[in-house]
C-alpha cells in the first residue's frame, strides 16, 4: 500500500537549504519516492500560512519509514537544520 511524505517547508536561509538540495534526492531515489507536489503555486484556505508544500509517493509505508531514517536522509536533514522550518508528516495511502 503506497504511502505518503506531506512536508510543509519555510526556508530561512535559502543559500544553505541548498546543501539539503544536493543530497536529498539520492535518499528518495533509493526507496522509490516520486515527488506528486514539490513547491508551485498555492492557496492556503485554513491555517497559518506557509511557503512551501511537497507531497512524495512511496511505494509502501515501510519504504517511506526507510527512507526518513536512512543515513542519507538524516545526512541531508542536517544540512536543513537552521536552513528551514519544516513540518513532515507521513501518510499511509488508501490502496
Amino acid at each position: 500500500m503506497t504511502a505518503y511524505w506531506i512536508a510543509h517547508v519555510t526556508v530561512t536561509d535559502p543559500e544553505a537549504y541548498q546543501g539539503y538540495q544536493a543530497l536529498a534526492p539520492a535518499a528518495f531515489a533509493a526507496h522509490g519516492a516520486r515527488f506528486l507536489a514539490r513547491g508551485g503555486a498555492h492557496e492556503v484556505l485554513e491555517g497559518p500560512m506557509l511557503d512551501r508544500h511537497v507531497v512524495i509517493e512511496f511505494p509502501s509505508l515501510a519504504a517511506a519509514r526507510a527512507c526518513y531514517q536512512s543515513a542519507e536522509y538524516q545526512a541531508a536533514r542536517a544540512r536543513r537544520e537552521g536552513a528551514a522550518v519544516a513540518h513532515v508528516v507521513i501518510v499511509e495511502g488508501l490502496g
